[in-house]
């Protein structure tokens, strides 16, 4: 059963344990309704989305054939910029989670898409659908959350090298893409020790990084500036300025669906014989949306409705907006905080945990130490029934008691 930290009154102390079995049957109900009403119109959107994205990029590389004007490479630099993001947000990522393996196009499916990302994609299919979805906001657990480099709760003990996230943070949302690609490696662990760097395994996952890294820096600043001829060097300028904002602009969405205030974060033992219901509400407590128009959750990659993604990870992202009302009814009838917000303000309150944390603890947080509050047994009737590949590891099959810390 989920525990409380840090907070004087629990957001879940008025649920009981068969509340929580109960939000699980519904949800189950919910997702089992659309994942059975897939058809036609969602596989048209998709194919829809990619040729509006490879025409929008073609077009754009080729107005950069002509970036030695000035108004030429701002076009083409703003329309590289917006097909980078719709390619890695709203395709790559969607079709990498296996959200489109059911229309059985082998062009579009999880086991085949290669994405314009430094991370090799079967590398970013572990370390996130694995990983991040079976660990979500667990700290110690979860390389999302902080992406390893960041202290992300006031639990955890404070060293002053730690006065300088907000620099590494910003660092890493500058080259998000590597970042994601040294963090899939588990780099810092890898690299600790001389066994662990001379691992098979961890070899061939740094050979194929490096392999793919060369392709993409191939691409951009090598064969795309070379047909521009003497638009060469304002070409690569534009390709290295358009990833430079599809980075900033992944690293930002991503930190607004866990990291804003009121979301929660969990200690490693939440994991141990987590129930379906629980496993529900742990991610309805520790993702966040952001709201916006239709384009905003488009360029999001449908982020936007990251509680949704976070609870059905392979269901359809144009889907999501769909169920947001239905899953903002069942938080209000179980008395759970929706946490949502415009992208700047989630941004900022993100930030400014970032900030925050980077200095130690003062005041009543200085000298309070967790409390476990013990609570009935939760029966373990349910169990993750999600496809494995898109969800997460074989860990998931008992989902655990979580302790939260509050924000």
């Amino acid at each position: 059963m989920t525990t409380i930290q840090r907070q004087k009154t629990s957001p879940i102390a008025h649920l009981m344990p068969e509340d929580i079995e109960q939000i699980g049957v519904e949800l189950d109900a919910i997702r089992d309704e659309v994942m059975a009403s897939r058809g036609e119109k969602d596989a048209a959107y998709i194919r829809r989305v990619i040729a509006w994205q490879r025409g929008l990029e073609l077009g754009s590389r080729g107005v950069l054939l002509f970036s030695l004007f000035p108004p030429a490479w701002l076009v083409g630099t703003a329309g590289l910029s917006i097909a980078k993001i719709l390619e890695n947000m709203e395709i790559g990522h969607n079709i990498l989670h296996g959200q489109w393996d059911w229309m059985r196009d082998p062009k579009i499916h999880s086991t085949k898409w290669e994405w314009d990302h430094a991370s090799p994609a079967e590398q970013w299919k572990h370390s996130h659908n694995e990983l991040h979805h079976t660990y979500t906001n667990v700290i110690g657990r979860d390389n999302d959350l902080g992406y390893g480099i960041m202290r992300v709760d006031e639990d955890q003990k404070w060293h002053p090298a730690h006065l300088g996230q907000p620099f590494y943070n910003f660092v890493n949302a500058c080259f998000f893409e590597y970042g994601i690609a040294a963090y899939d490696l588990e780099l810092g662990r890898n690299l600790a020790t001389k066994e662990r760097r001379k691992d098979p395994k961890f070899k061939a996952a740094l050979k194929a990084v490096r392999r793919k890294i060369g392709k993409q820096v191939l691409k951009d600043y090598v064969v795309h500036p070379a047909l521009s001829g003497p638009s060469f060097l304002h070409t690569i300028a534009a390709n290295a300025t358009a990833n430079l904002i599809r980075n900033l602009w992944s690293h930002s969405v991503i930190m607004c669906g866990h990291f804003p205030n009121g979301v929660e974060t969990f200690e490693k033992t939440s994991i141990e014989g987590e129930t379906r219901g629980e496993w529900y509400l742990r991610q309805m407590l520790g993702s966040a949306n952001i709201s916006g128009s239709k384009a905003m959750h488009l360029m999001t990659g449908n982020l936007s409705h990251q509680i949704e993604h976070h609870l059905f990870p392979d269901m359809p992202s144009n889907r999501y907006k769909e169920i947001a009302p239905k899953i903002q009814d069942l938080f209000q009838r179980y008395g759970l905080s929706y946490v949502s917000g415009p992208l700047p303000k989630q941004v900022a309150s993100a930030w400014y945990k970032v900030f925050r944390l980077a200095l130690p603890n003062r005041g009543e947080a200085a000298v309070r130490r967790p409390v476990e509050k013990k609570a009935p047994a939760v029966s373990t009737r349910w169990r993750r029934a999600q496809p494995q590949a898109h969800l997460g590891s074989a860990a998931l099959a008992t989902p655990a008691p979580a302790v939260l810390s509050a924000e």
